[in-house]
């Protein structure tokens, strides 16, 4: 795997990320044993994440897509929810999984899941990829944590900078020079 030159380091290969995810499809598809979830893609970052989950679960679902964000173009969270796409499905008295790329102030998903219970689902858990805990500016815990990273800027594997490097096959730190100009 050649990094790519805007990135400081690989802090998570693909093959770890593949193999976590993998631990989280056994562990999503025992919470949702006879049940049909809605998983819910938040896009645009959660993509890949969201991809290699459902491939390797086994459970009966659905799923939907909804894009939101609390960020601009920028690196910090504005606090505020802007919802891009909505759902298409009727989650009302249904199982709701929420496939996050990463939390880190917690505002995004803080929102989101508030403005989803308003909805009357049957349960809405959480799994994120990526947690970044001492970042957390509301109280908000996913039910499902793929890595507890460093307060670090990442990209890759879906995550961006400035809606650069998704494609990235692993999780990388990005340099701090291409950001701070």
């Amino acid at each position: 795997m050649e990094k790519h030159e805007n990135v400081e380091y690989v802090m998570l290969s693909e093959e770890q990320i593949v193999a976590r995810t993998k631990e989280l499809a056994v562990q999503l598809d025992k919470l949702y044993e006879g049940r049909t979830p809605v998983v819910i893609c938040v896009l645009k970052g959660s993509v890949l994440f969201f991809s290699e989950l459902i491939r390797n679960m086994k459970t009966t679902l659905t799923i939907d897509f909804m894009s939101v964000s609390s960020y601009g173009s920028g690196t910090t969270s504005t606090g505020e929810l802007k919802v891009k796409q909505d759902l298409s499905t009727d989650i009302k008295g249904r199982d709701v999984l929420i496939v996050e790329d990463i939390i880190d102030s917690g505002n995004t998903l803080y929102h989101l899941k508030k403005m989803l219970n308003q909805r009357l689902p049957s349960s809405v858990n959480i799994v994120t990829l990526l947690d970044k805990p001492e970042r957390r500016e509301v109280p908000m815990e996913p039910e499902y944590t793929g890595f507890v990273i460093e307060d670090e800027f990442v990209i890759g594997y879906g995550l961006d900078y400035a809606e650069e490097y998704r494609n990235l096959p692993y999780i990388g730190v990005l340099k701090r020079s291409v950001y701070e100009n």
